[in-house]
């Protein structure tokens, strides 16, 4: 018997993942350390108790899409929601990507915009940041001249926490647009931020804004997201959807979540006061970090410390600290990246760092 083989572009690819681990500290995937408010879990179970779970979902998504809408202040028919925002990630790529088509990245960034690229056949266009890893002016023109089809930016960026300024954002917008390239805003830290490429939507940007409930939403758990883009990029899309694919349990928990925007912007204001924090401390360990604009501090030992990144992350993972290893991502190698938690776990990460520095 002579089994199907897959893709040959495919047969190499490794998965995505992060691990997951028994710790008692776990700082390495960018979640909410708090969850979503108690009045959002208590209303969500009344709300629960009255869905018809025989029936099929609301295939548009009416009441969630016209909540995002209003808390961004653009149009219902400019918003679309998904299983995460990867999943808008990749629905992108299914409708602007494919076979014959190219997708740009700048690297070191978010994996998945290359990994999701290469699965829907999309051919990857890289950019190298600059030492600061920001994004000079001959990358951006040398990803120009091979006319991707799809850019991606990431900002604030994952993994290095840079944020894109307004004025580079439209350059880029300007510089591509001239040649029918689709640009997407991965704004998973969004809220991090002091702007938003949202107003460039508003203002009749032809791009897409990617969004999380992941991260500031404490809801990494339910997998939610959605995309804020001119009404025919996403029309665009939904041909690409499966039906009913947004189940009624997510379109019930994220119209609730937006009605507690300031318990959320209260966690904002608590996590980036904790970055400000653990930056402060880290100025007097022996270790290089990144400006961060998001719930992240990429940082790594410096010489001094005479231990290396992949060597400190065992001996956290030892103490029971999990933290994200990005040694063998493009361009960081020693480096580790630190979730913003709460003060009693950052804390006792810097606590076991500095013990082990």
């Amino acid at each position: 018997m002579r089994l199907p083989e897959i893709r040959d572009d495919l047969s190499l690819l490794e998965g995505y993942h992060s691990p997951q681990v028994d710790v008692d500290i776990r700082l390495n995937t960018n979640e909410s350390p708090m969850p979503p408010p108690k009045e959002w879990m208590e209303d969500l179970s009344r709300e629960l108790l009255k869905v018809g779970w025989n029936r099929y979902p609301d295939r548009m998504a009416t009441q969630l899409h016209r909540d995002i809408a209003d808390f961004h202040n653009v149009d219902p028919d400019m918003v679309l929601a998904a299983n995460g925002s990867n999943e808008i990630l990749q629905s992108l790529l299914l409708a602007y990507g494919g076979f014959g088509r190219k997708a740009s990245v700048f690297e070191p960034t978010y994996a998945l915009h290359s990994h999701i690229s290469t699965l829907t056949g999309t051919e990857v266009i890289v950019g190298q940041c600059n030492e600061d890893f920001g994004i000079g002016e001959e990358t951006v023109d040398s990803v120009l001249m091979q006319e991707p089809d799809v850019l991606f930016l990431c900002s604030p960026n994952n993994p290095t926490g840079v944020v894109s300024t307004r004025e580079f954002v439209r350059s880029i917008i300007d510089k591509f647009s001239e040649i029918g390239t689709l640009v997407v805003i991965d704004e998973a830290y969004g809220e991090f931020s002091d702007w938003t490429a949202i107003d460039l939507v508003r203002e009749g940007a032809h791009i897409a804004v990617t969004k999380t409930f992941s991260k500031t939403w404490s809801m990494a758990g339910i997998r939610l997201g959605y995309v804020v883009a001119p009404e025919e990029i996403v029309e665009s899309v939904k041909t690409v959807l499966l039906p009913y694919h947004l189940d009624s349990f997510k379109q019930i928990a994220g119209s609730l979540a937006l009605r507690h925007i300031s318990d959320m912007h209260s966690r904002v204001e608590l996590l980036v006061d904790e970055r400000k924090r653990i930056a402060e401390k880290f100025d007097s360990l022996p270790v290089q970090q990144w400006p961060s604009g998001a719930n992240f501090i990429l940082f790594r030992p410096t010489p001094e410390a005479k231990i290396t990144g992949e060597d400190l992350w065992e001996a956290l993972l030892e103490r029971s600290v999990l933290v994200r290893n990005c040694s063998t991502w493009p361009r960081l190698e020693g480096c580790l990246r630190v979730t913003i938690g709460t003060p009693e776990e950052n804390n006792s990460f810097l606590e076991h760092l500095e013990a082990i520095l």
